[in-house]
């Protein structure tokens, strides 16, 4: 019996996560029947009731697992770290506030067994905020336009991911994934379902504008040249410009000596732009010296503080395993 694990990544959903679960297991038990399956929860250091909820949840049901973050790893890898715990043929990613519904895990399965590796959500509308779903639309067409990589528009990391991308993502060894392009770029053949987003269930959503603007720049350090083409072909622009200036007012001063008053507003005005271009590229060039930084050092993905119900031999107690608060790192190997 083939084995499906369903992944949800959660950080303050105390509102959310028992629905989630239910409403998980209800549809793979009425309509998945043939399979086996895990539901398996990693939490980012939740500081609400998340974390007493999964206990009781696990607790009742070994099919339900948990994995606590001994803090806060941010929205990318603790998702990753959770995929490569997973003991399923394939898992399947999705979020705990309902924006990734539960009806399309039926319709991913479906087409994993029709031998798709890779079975991805796509939204094609959100009944989110308009501004915000336009402003990630022009994003992801700017991305695109400027990444060697093609890159999937409107792809949030919801999906079904066989055992054999799995491995893939076991053996990449990156610090900082970020798996949209990943998918993208070392993804198997993969079948693209359109759905519309619907809003939250419950609770507020964490994405502040930090966090989109540190997810935009990993995908922008991560999968495009541009910023830096742009530094230098700008500078040798700006460099060229300010020789010609230099140039003809030389010219002018020597042919109108006492007639052709330099002044020394040209003089400050160029000095201003050329120090906020400075400084602008100053700070994209320090995103790419940052995302280097953060690969060298090969720090881990998470380091865990405690497991419930991967361990057999506790099935149905709730009972945490021997990993439990022993500093466990690596979800690599």
């Amino acid at each position: 019996m083939k084995k499906i694990s369903v992944l949800i990544p959660c950080y303050n959903e105390e509102e959310n996560v028992v629905p989630i679960s239910e409403a998980v297991i209800h549809i793979i038990e009425s309509e998945l029947t043939q399979y086996d399956y895990e539901l398996v929860f990693i939490d980012n250091d939740s500081k609400d009731r998340t974390r007493e909820l999964l206990r009781s949840l696990c607790a009742a049901n070994h099919k339900i697992k948990a994995i606590f973050n001994a803090r806060n790893f941010g929205q990318f890898n603790s998702p990753y770290y959770g995929i490569l715990q997973v003991t399923g043929d394939c898992v399947i990613s999705m979020v705990a506030d309902f924006q990734d519904p539960v009806e399309l895990i039926p319709r991913y399965v479906h087409e994993w067994e029709n031998g798709y590796k890779i079975v991805i959500g796509i939204k094609t509308s959100s009944k989110e905020n308009p501004f915000m779903y336009w402003l990630r639309s022009c994003y992801y067409r700017l991305i695109r336009s400027l990444s060697d990589v093609e890159q999937i528009e409107h792809f949030t990391g919801s999906g079904l991911y066989d055992r054999k991308f799995i491995e893939v993502l076991r053996n990449l060894n990156d610090p900082t994934p970020f798996l949209r392009g990943i998918v993208a770029e070392l993804g198997f053949k993969r079948k693209e379902i359109p759905y519309e987003q619907p809003k939250r269930r419950a609770g507020k959503t964490h994405n502040n504008f930090y966090r989109l603007y540190d997810a935009a720049m990993l995908s922008f350090t991560s999968y495009t040249k541009a910023g830096l083409r742009l530094a230098t072909f700008f500078g040798i622009l700006c460099g060229g410009i300010s020789f010609l200036v230099g140039l003809i007012y030389l010219i002018m001063k020597l042919m109108y000596w006492d007639r052709f008053p330099a002044g020394m507003a040209p003089v400050l005005i160029g000095m201003c732009f050329l120090g906020s271009v400075q400084i602008f590229f100053t700070g994209l060039v320090g995103e790419y010296i940052m995302s280097i930084n953060t690969r060298v050092m090969q720090r881990p993905l998470v380091i865990e503080e405690e497991r419930l119900n991967f361990d057999d031999s506790g099935a149905g107690t709730g009972e945490e395993t021997a990993g439990e608060e022993n500093g466990e790192v690596s979800g690599r190997s």
